[in-house]
Order: C-alpha cells, then sequence, then structure tokens
C-alpha cells in the first residue's frame, strides 16, 4: 500500500503553520532587546541560521527518502549510539511542546480570560492537540493546509494597516551597536524557527521526496518574510524605547490598528483568534512529532495510545516555570540549547553520511 500521499504544496504549508506560532507575539520584544533599531537585521539573520538547519535536514531527508531522523541516524552513527541521540532530540520537542502549551495559557489569561485559571487553558489546548494526534499523517497535512489561509490572511492585513503608522527613523540606524547581543539575538529567534524539524517527518510521505527542496524554501522564506515584516511594523510604529515596554508588541500593534472607515476600530481580538489558530497548528506539530519518533524509536506499530500516554507529562512539565518572566528566561535557554540538537546534529550527519557513502563508493570502484 503507497502512503506517499503529501504534495509539494501540503508541505509548505506545513512548515509555514508549524513555523508562525506562538512566538509571534514576543518575537519584536527579542528583536529589539538584541539589536535595538538592528532587530530587522537580526530577525534576518535569524531566519538565515534557521534556513540552514532546515536545509540540513531537507538534504539529509532525500538521502534517505524512506526514514526520518529518527531511524536513518542509525545507519549513519550506528544503532545505539543512533538512539541515544533520538532520546535528546524527542525531549527537546517535548519540552517544546509543554512551554507552548504554558505560553498560550499565559497570553490568554492575561488578555482575555483573566478569571480562568492558567491550567485550564494550558490543559485545554494540550487536549486538543492529544485528540488530533490520534489521526494518520495525511489528516495532519489536511488540518495544516486547510489552517493556513486563516493564519496568514489577517496577519498580513494587519502589518499592512499599521505601516500608515509608520515612522522610518525608527529604523535606523539599520545595524545595531552591540554585536554580542545581536549575536544571541540571532540565536534567540532562529530558535523561533525549530519547528521545521517537522520535515524529517514529511518527506517519507510525500509523493516525491525530491521536491522537498522546494517546499522547504517556500516555508522557510513565507514564514521568515512574515516574521520580518512584523519586526519592521512593530518597530517603526513604536520605535525601540517604547518596545521594550511592551510585553507583546504585535498584540499591541494589532490594538493600535484600525480598518479605513471604522469598521472595525481594534484588530486585537481577531489577531488573538489568529493567533490561538497559529499556536494550535505549532503545537499539534510538535506534539505530533514527538509521539511519531517514540513510536518509531520503540519499534510500535502505532502512535495512538502514546498521544494520551505522555499528555499529563507535557502538562506537568508545562506548569514548571513559576512565572511569566521565568517561562521566557527558560524559553530563551532551552532554544538556545537546543540549536544543537535541530542544526549541528543534523549538520554532523550529513558530514558522516556524506564522507562514508564517498568511502563504500571509493572501495567498490577499487574492487571492481
Amino acid at each position: 500500500m503507497d502512503t506517499r500521499h503529501i504534495t509539494t504544496t501540503q508541505a509548505a504549508a506545513i512548515l509555514i503553520s508549524t513555523i508562525i506560532g506562538v512566538g509571534v507575539l514576543p518575537l519584536p520584544l527579542f528583536a529589539v532587546q538584541a539589536g535595538g533599531t538592528g532587530a530587522p537585521l537580526v530577525t534576518f539573520l535569524g531566519m538565515v541560521l534557521g534556513a540552514i538547519g532546515l536545509f540540513i535536514l531537507t538534504f539529509l531527508g532525500i538521502r534517505h527518502p524512506q526514514k526520518t531522523i529518527i531511524t536513518y541516524s542509525e545507519d549513519i552513527i550506528g544503532k545505539w549510539f543512533g538512539r541515544f541521540c533520538s532520546l535528546f532530540v524527542i525531549l527537546f520537542f517535548f519540552i517544546l511542546t509543554g512551554l507552548a502549551a504554558r505560553e498560550f495559557g499565559e497570553v490568554v489569561v492575561a488578555g482575555v480570560l483573566q478569571e480562568t485559571p492558567l491550567e485550564v487553558t494550558v490543559i485545554v489546548m494540550l487536549l486538543l492537540a492529544c485528540i488530533s494526534c490520534r489521526n494518520n499523517i495525511n489528516v495532519f497535512s489536511y488540518i495544516h493546509s486547510f489552517y493556513l489561509p486563516m493564519i496568514l490572511a489577517p496577519v498580513l492585513i494587519v502589518v499592512a494597516l499599521s505601516l500608515k503608522n509608520a515612522n522610518l527613523l525608527y529604523l535606523r540606524p539599520i545595524i545595531g551597536t552591540n554585536l554580542p547581543h545581536m549575536f544571541l539575538g540571532t540565536l534567540t529567534i532562529s530558535a523561533l524557527f525549530q519547528g521545521s524539524f517537522i520535515v524529517t517527518m514529511i518527506i517519507p510521505s510525500m509523493k516525491n521526496p525530491k521536491k522537498a527542496i522546494k517546499a522547504s524554501l517556500w516555508g522557510i522564506s513565507i514564514s521568515g518574510g512574515l516574521y520580518l515584516l512584523l519586526v519592521i511594523a512593530t518597530v517603526s510604529v513604536f520605535g525601540t524605547e517604547e518596545m521594550k515596554q511592551i510585553f507583546w508588541p504585535t498584540l499591541e500593534l494589532a490594538r493600535t490598528t484600525a480598518v479605513p472607515g471604522n469598521v472595525l476600530q481594534r484588530l486585537d481580538v481577531i489577531f488573538l483568534a489568529v493567533w490561538v489558530t497559529a499556536v494550535f497548528t505549532t503545537l499539534f506539530s510538535s506534539y505530533y512529532f514527538t509521539i511519531h519518533s517514540i513510536k518509531q524509536l520503540l519499534n510500535l506499530p502505532d502512535q495512538r495510545m502514546l498521544s494520551c500516554f505522555i499528555f499529563p507529562f507535557i502538562f506537568i512539565s508545562a506548569m514548571l516555570p513559576q512565572n511569566l518572566l521565568q517561562m521566557y528566561e527558560f524559553i530563551k535557554f532551552v532554544g538556545r540549547v537546543g540549536l544543537l540538537i535541530t542544526i549541528v546534529y543534523p549538520g554532523l550527519l550529513l558530514t558522516i553520511d556524506f564522507f562514508k557513502n564517498r568511502g563504500l563508493k571509493g572501495s567498490a570502484s577499487q574492487q571492481t
């Protein structure tokens, strides 16, 4: 039975809706804290670094079109060492899932449902992802493709309407003055693209795995371009000094943006609804990747039972940070350390795989 049903367009949609998620709200603040007026440059460099990791994974997937990183890592570096490294990959996305759910809960409680316990909002989002993850990879791709227009269109509208209040002087100088902070900021921004790791799970189900490069290019270009536009819009409207006083600049941008003709005086309610959808698709991907990887690591026939099994553990990990500030410090730390897993580790695998195959070809040619 042929299980390759995902098209190039669907693969790109999965990447875009996975990358654009919970980090949309604090993204401009992270960029400004790192680079000041050089925030757009920090964002662009973070996108480039995220793209490097994505294309490394894509090339690995094309070289092993039947397998994911959990399985082909065993072929490249050995069964037991490959499984040992896979445990860190699974643990990382397990933690990312919990942090995404916690950040969602914090924003909803602070901005909309002040009287609702934080635990309730986190459980609801995790439960929604848990139930959705019981479906197969084809339903997974359909869900992402369905929600993508709902995520992109409103965000682009908010950005376009907000630019009428822009002041280009706020964007100068383009290059920030504190290079060490800009470097750390680049690592933080690139961590927002770590959801692109899902490509390793998509390629084995693509109709034409070789077109994964095209899907990756579209995915990183659209999601990275949207992030860059958000940073440019927020900095040009508020300025760097005012932005440092705003916890979620993107949400504030939506609040200060009005539709011409006063049809809608505030867009923040609509924007929050869109943001909830974006959080769901990101959380859905990290949750699905976690249970799918555990299934492959343990050679289980199905991942559905794992969906409910890991639910309480993810919830516990989500509630570990004591407050909002500690949560964001933990997110920054985990994101930067995670670059070792999402960029350095795949890079080493690709290098070893390349020289290993080259050595095998050399041995074969000498025998003939």
